[in-house]
């Protein structure tokens, strides 16, 4: 039976993994080479950050991104930019209109303060991006703001933001092309206090081609 999430992908499968609910995901990907983000069971927030791996000095930035194209959301053909001004990745698809810039990576501060002491305990994205730099040698002060792939944050007109049920369905995808060597992190994202994992986290895939 054809893997319709493989389909349309222009080169060799070369990595292949799903990323259990909850977890941290961490893979180099070469120039030239492409990740696809397969939101498997719908509505999953997908906390997305990127390193050079030449010098991870150079990281992913929110600022030089939005600026770059005059807006906080990114779509087909957006260019994620670095901290440089360099393009690290670029959107070449995805099955949903938009994703989100702005609204960061979870923490037990912010759960704690947005929804009771009683979170405190509970397991978050930045929890997820520690563990996954710590394998690379980067650590607390390596944290720059973050990409959340499938993740609704719509913004009023008066500027007021809030997070809301996904935009994403099963299957759905986005896909990504590496414009330098890189270094991927990802958080599938715990948060089970507001909408935007539907209130239950669930697996991702990620294929990377040649």
């Amino acid at each position: 039976m054809a893997d319709l999430y493989l389909e349309g992908l222009a080169g060799a499968v070369l990595h292949d993994e799903v990323v259990p609910a909850r977890a941290p995901w961490l893979h180099r990907i070469e120039a030239g080479q492409s990740l696809r983000i397969v939101d498997l069971e719908g509505n999953q927030a997908v906390d997305f950050l990127l390193y050079a791996a030449a010098d991870d000095a150079e990281r992913y930035s929110a600022q030089d991104t939005i600026a770059a194209q005059a807006n906080i959301f990114l779509r087909t053909g957006a260019a994620l930019l670095s901290n440089e001004g360099r393009a690290m990745m670029t959107i070449t698809g995805t099955a949903v209109d938009y994703h989100d810039t702005i609204g960061g990576a979870c923490s037990c501060e912010s759960n704690s303060l947005r929804y009771g002491h009683h979170t405190n305990a509970q397991h978050s994205c930045v929890d997820n991006f520690l563990d996954a730099n710590l394998r690379d040698g980067r650590g607390k002060r390596d944290m720059v703001s973050n990409i959340n792939f499938f993740m609704n944050v719509p913004v009023e007109p008066d500027g007021a933001l809030g997070i809301v049920d996904g935009i994403s369905a099963p299957g759905l995808t986005v896909d990504l092309r590496a414009e330098m060597d890189v270094i991927v992190l990802v958080s599938n994202c715990p948060q089970i206090n507001n909408p935007c994992n539907g209130f239950n986290p669930t697996p991702v895939r990620m294929i990377v081609s040649a």
